[in-house]
């Protein structure tokens, strides 16, 4: 295929690039070079022969973006410096849903759902998560998030892992072993050789091409409906791209079928109830998928944020409501057990509140791990109200020591080789 002239488009090049499904929506990456075939008839989540891999675990990371305010979700009501300065947003102790008497916290009265799964043994709260020198910028911190690095440089931590897991090789993971339910692809789940499938909706993740006319459909099936038509020659870069065709529409069919499911339980009619309810459908379905990514915005609560009631309050709802549906479903087809999810924002807000009722940029916040492997309950000391730096919580517990807990613990990984350090992994999971 490759003449004088034109260089051979290698598959590094052609991964770089991604391939594009008629849909910015729908954008797939990365597809592993084996039979379609292979891909229905194998039950494998990575390599089946890989030792230690735990191949039935999941891992579904929800990103809170904006910064969610920590002092209003995980509220420290038994300190008077919480009130003091927070006299027009802060939550009434008589209202806050209870979790430690002994420590004086509690969770904000919105995330009744959230206290369900946590009074169930299904939530852990890690408290005063953060990282040294933080840096107050939403794209920088997140960056640092998503890489694990303090520099925000780099491949994303869990891209690092597929990467890690293959073995080395793309042949080594399914092409839908990380799915980010989204209309673009987080920095965390790529990696430099594993790219993940991300779509928003399930309807766009298709082969488009009859919709422009009816006479490309022949051609199209022709050439994708089996191996018969993929060359012999299998470096080539028309094996490769006939072979990545057709690993597409197998993929795509399998996702939406998945997703087309009902799911057994009410799901909320927000973004994250919708996303999660695909994220369970897959997992109904047995997908070879071994991370879920999903996102909610919103959290840059900088004016009117409110209290028990307002724009913070309605974002809080909106998650524990998701959540809680999200594992009531996996209860009801059997998935629970297998099933991690990690909650996380790149930042907190500072501890006063502001001159228009909100908060601005702070650093040190709580994250969440739900299923029933968490080690429920409490995790680490709440971040000291009057012990601050520049105005700012100092954090307590690196977001890589949990990020090495759920590797090591959940993902059958060495979080060494994942993260490039060595860390003392965060006791969250049993």
């Amino acid at each position: 295929m490759a003449g004088p002239f034109m260089p051979k488009y290698t598959r590094r090049a052609f991964l770089h690039h991604g391939l594009t499904f008629a849909s910015a929506a729908a954008t797939v990456p990365y597809f592993i070079q084996k039979s379609a075939a292979g891909m229905v008839n194998t039950n494998s989540a990575l390599l089946s022969s890989q030792a230690g891999v735990p191949e039935d675990h999941v891992l579904v990371v929800i990103q809170l973006g904006g910064g969610n305010d920590g002092l209003n979700t995980v509220v420290p009501y038994g300190d008077p410096a919480y009130y003091n300065v927070r006299r027009g947003i802060a939550i009434p102790e008589n209202e806050v849903l209870q979790l430690s008497q002994k420590e004086g916290i509690g969770l904000h009265p919105r995330l009744a759902g959230v206290k369900e799964l946590y009074d169930e043994g299904l939530m852990t709260v890690v408290q005063g998560v953060g990282y040294p020198n933080p840096n107050r910028s939403h794209f920088k911190s997140m960056d640092i998030w998503h890489t694990g690095e303090t520099s925000g440089i780099g491949d994303g931590w869990l891209g690092r892992y597929f990467d890690n897991t293959c073995g080395g090789a793309p042949e080594g993971c399914s092409g839908h072993s990380g799915i980010a339910v989204g209309r673009t692809s987080p920095l965390a789940m790529t990696g430099r050789k594993y790219k993940p499938i991300s779509f928003e909706d399930e309807d766009l993740f298709r082969w488009t091409g009859h919709d422009l006319h009816e006479s490309l459909t022949d051609p199209y099936m022709t050439l994708t409906g089996d191996e018969d038509h993929v060359p012999a020659e299998t470096d080539s870069n028309e094996a490769f791209l006939l072979r990545t065709a057709l690993d597409a529409r197998v993929a795509s069919a399998q996702i939406r079928d998945a997703v087309g499911q009902n799911p057994l339980v009410g799901f909320p009619r927000s973004g994250l109830g919708r996303q999660l309810q695909m994220v369970s459908s897959m997992i109904r379905a047995g997908l070879e998928t071994r991370v879920y990514y999903v996102a909610m915005s919103g959290f840059d609560t900088h004016a009117g944020q409110g209290g028990t009631n307002g724009g913070h309050a309605n974002l809080l709802n909106q998650w524990a409501e998701a959540i809680n549906a999200f594992y009531k479903d996996l209860k009801a087809h059997r998935n629970d057990g297998r099933v991690l999810t990690m909650t996380f924002s790149e930042f907190g807000r500072r501890v006063a509140q502001n001159g228009s009722g909100g908060t601005d940029h702070g650093t040190a916040a709580p994250m969440f791990l739900t299923g029933p492997m968490v080690r429920s309950g409490i995790v680490g000391r709440h971040p000291s109200l009057t012990n601050l730096d520049n105005g700012d919580l100092r954090f307590g517990i690196d977001f890589r020591t949990v990020y090495a807990g759920i590797l090591d613990g959940w993902m059958g990984a060495n979080h060494q080789d994942v993260l490039g350090k060595r860390y003392r992994a965060a006791k969250v999971l049993d």
